[in-house]
């Protein structure tokens, strides 16, 4: 056990950047304030680089991946967000998702705060393992490549018509179709949950001897691919609305935040080794 200084002294810092992140990406809203769309990335991408010092940090400090708390998930969430909606605004030139990407960073930045803890878990030898940082690390980027999908999709059910907003800086271009980044953005991520969810087999199969083992949270990570995958079938089937098909993305991101935060709930809870502490 050892006691952590630098990255907890940092966490409100971080809230902080990414707070006025988020404000900075609100401005760009306003016609008259397009000069905060360089302090916005540029705050964005300040509160990336604190996370993975602080990610950094803490795995040099106590000598293992810092990924087994509920603490050090969070930190590793909100840089994934980061990263995922970063490299999306360089490749697209899309900031319209800038301000709930910021938000969301800042909100599990908050919840560390109000988790954090100063000592580090031992990992169990379960959890020793060369899949135990592959299979961590895609799941949450895959838990963020869903989150912005379901910002797009929140934004195409209270505004289901292409944005035109004539700002460049804003959209990437004229307009753009928040449906069809929604689509992407959900394929992405449903990808990176398929790939978690093997990885999470075979590793099982060298842990226990089987490769599903019916652990709570491997219950409900089966339950969250189902409904993205029910997804994907209405989407490639046809016939279904558009304003449908986000409002299932809504409801398997639903699911995430529950697969994710909501285990403690259950009965069963203090059996399974990937409820985090």
């Amino acid at each position: 056990m050892w006691y952590s200084g630098i990255d907890v002294a940092l966490v409100p810092v971080a809230l902080a950047v990414y707070a006025l992140s988020a404000l900075a990406y609100g401005l760009l809203w306003h016609r008259s304030i397009r000069l905060a769309r360089i302090p916005a990335t540029a705050l964005m991408s300040a509160g990336l680089a604190i996370n993975i010092f602080q990610i950094v940090f803490r795995w040099t400090t106590a000598g293992q991946p810092p990924f087994k708390t509920l603490y050090e998930s969070l930190l590793l969430l909100a840089a994934c967000i980061a990263v995922v909606y970063l490299a999306m605004e360089a490749v697209y030139r899309l900031r319209v998702l800038g301000l709930p990407a910021a938000i969301g960073a800042a909100a599990a930045v908050l919840y560390a705060y109000i988790q954090v803890d100063k000592e580090a878990v031992n990992l169990p030898a379960a959890l020793q393992s060369g899949w135990f940082i592959p299979h961590v690390v895609v799941y949450f980027f895959g838990y963020a490549a869903l989150f912005i999908g379901t910002a797009a999709a929140v934004l195409y059910i209270a505004r289901p018509a292409p944005i035109r907003l004539g700002r460049a800086d804003l959209t990437g271009s004229s307009e753009i179709d928040v449906d069809a980044f929604m689509s992407g953005s959900v394929r992405f991520g449903f990808v990176l949950l398929t790939m978690g969810l093997l990885m999470g087999a075979f590793w099982a199969k060298a842990a226990w001897g089987d490769y599903w083992v019916w652990d709570p949270k491997e219950t409900w990570s089966l339950v969250t691919w189902l409904v993205f995958a029910t997804y994907m079938h209405m989407r490639f089937v046809g016939g279904w609305s558009r304003r449908g098909l986000a409002i299932v993305v809504v409801v398997g991101f639903a699911a995430v935040i529950f697969t994710y935060l909501g285990m403690q709930l259950l009965p069963s809870a203090d059996q399974s080794l990937h409820v985090y502490q």
